[in-house]
């Protein structure tokens, strides 16, 4: 049997150790007014037209709040917004394809939100309908959906694969009772259990699950349960994501009993036996928080070295350019990162005046990119190159004597525990990391 012991000591050492997500190197956090929107259509007229771009389109409209998200949403008691959000997406969406050079492809589809499939069936349609008549999709693009059971209408199920989608992703967290009363998010395993039966039926068999650790009254006991719950149903991804706790940045979160959130070593022990629950069901752990079947093109991408990160975390997407689209989406060009505006009426007045709505972005330096680049590939593979990484012994020395990182062949390689820190790793050659406080999302 496996002595998890010494393993659980180096989590619990690190777990509250702040750490950006590193969906984006640099973080947003550090992007700024210096990007406009004369400078984004330069770049988005730049696209290579030869290579297929990815697209994310975001819907920032939920019928129910959940305490925990810190996505950028708002509840949707009325329809009328939503369907005057709709016009101006598929105004951006002409407004943003003119620029760019006629006939794109693309390889990867995301709609996020918020829950995109507040939208009514025949106006998400509509939305695929414009995107498919703008842009090429490659014969085994990937067109993926955020989804939330609990308001997801049986006609929407249906229309979903009509519309071309192929992959879901569906908001679990978590089964436990108290759990779900403590988060607003009540969903009983039935009905994930009958949703994931419904979509297959209807031919969607790529079906993602959402779970998350950390959360008010949550045990690793309930957590596993809820993992073996969920491997049941046997989707072919499940993301594992720990919860970030930031009351400051959104208020929903005060809403939840903070004094039932476990604490850096609870999380350490959930985030652990969550690991080894999965893997006990035939699940690979990829990355730092998604596990896939080993059929799954994101397992096959791993263990092939070809896998990537991007704003919708761990993904096969090769391509150098993401459009962003609605408000508060980013935009990412090989000259930098771009991002919408949040607010829905500043967004919508933007777009209505033919400008592109970019808020805020950043403009990459050469050092930018590398280090960028070395930050995705510990995240991606738990390897780098050290040779030519000035200071890079001396950066991870601390953490080589905790066992996180070894040099091996002149490459940094990281360990389980390594792995599972992987955001504590790249810290270390983050030229922003004077800017890493407290306020960031734990480690773990």
């Amino acid at each position: 049997m496996r002595d998890d012991a010494p393993l659980l000591a180096v989590l619990r050492k690190y777990a509250a150790t702040p750490a950006p997500r590193y969906t984006s190197y640099p973080p947003a956090t550090r992007f700024s007014d210096a990007v406009d929107a004369t400078m984004v259509r330069q770049w988005l007229a730049a696209t290579d037209p030869g290579r297929p771009v990815s697209l994310y389109a975001h819907v920032p409209f939920c019928r129910q709040q959940c305490w925990y998200c810190g996505c950028n949403q708002k509840l949707a008691a009325r329809y009328e917004p939503v369907a005057a959000y709709v016009t101006t997406l598929l105004e951006e969406i002409d407004l943003v394809s003119g620029v760019l050079p006629a006939g794109l492809s693309f390889a990867h589809l995301h709609f996020g939100g918020g829950t995109p499939t507040v939208l009514r069936p025949e106006d998400l349609a509509l939305v695929m309908e414009v995107l498919l008549d703008r842009f090429r999709p490659l014969p085994d693009a990937e067109i993926a959906i955020e989804i939330d059971p609990r308001t997801l209408a049986d006609e929407m199920v249906r229309r979903l694969p009509r519309m071309g989608f192929n992959r879901v992703s569906i908001g679990v967290q978590e089964f436990d009772p108290a759990v779900q009363a403590a988060i607003n998010r009540i969903q009983p395993r039935a009905m994930i259990a009958d949703l994931t039966a419904a979509l297959r039926a209807e031919g969607i068999a790529a079906i993602n699950f959402d779970l998350m650790y950390g959360l008010p009254h949550q045990s690793s006991a309930s957590l596993v349960k809820t993992v073996k719950a969920c491997a049941d149903m046997r989707p072919e991804r499940i993301a594992l994501f720990g919860y970030a706790h930031v009351p400051w940045f959104d208020k929903s979160q005060r809403l939840m009993p903070e004094e039932a959130m476990p604490g850096p070593d609870g999380r350490a022990a959930q985030a652990l036996a969550a690991r080894r629950a999965l893997e006990a069901e035939g699940y690979v752990a990829i990355g730092i928080d998604h596990f896939a079947l080993p059929h799954d093109p994101l397992a096959v991408a791993a263990a092939e070295g070809r896998l990537h990160r991007n704003f919708q975390g761990y993904t096969t997407d090769e391509a150098t350019t993401l459009i962003g689209l609605g408000a508060s989406s980013i935009t990412r060009t090989p000259q930098g990162y771009a991002q919408n505006t949040a607010e829905t009426n500043a967004w919508t007045r933007a777009v209505e005046a033919g400008q592109l709505p970019v808020e805020r972005g950043l403009l990459f330096g050469a050092d930018d990119v590398a280090r960028g680049h070395l930050i995705e590939q510990l995240l991606c593979t738990g390897r780098v190159r050290a040779a030519g990484i000035t200071g890079a012994l001396d950066a991870v020395q601390p953490l080589e004597a905790d066992g996180l990182v070894t040099v091996e062949d002149g490459d940094l390689v990281l360990s389980e525990a390594g792995m599972m820190l992987a955001r504590v790793v790249a810290t270390r050659f983050d030229a922003y990391q004077a800017g890493i406080t407290g306020r960031q999302a734990m480690a773990l």
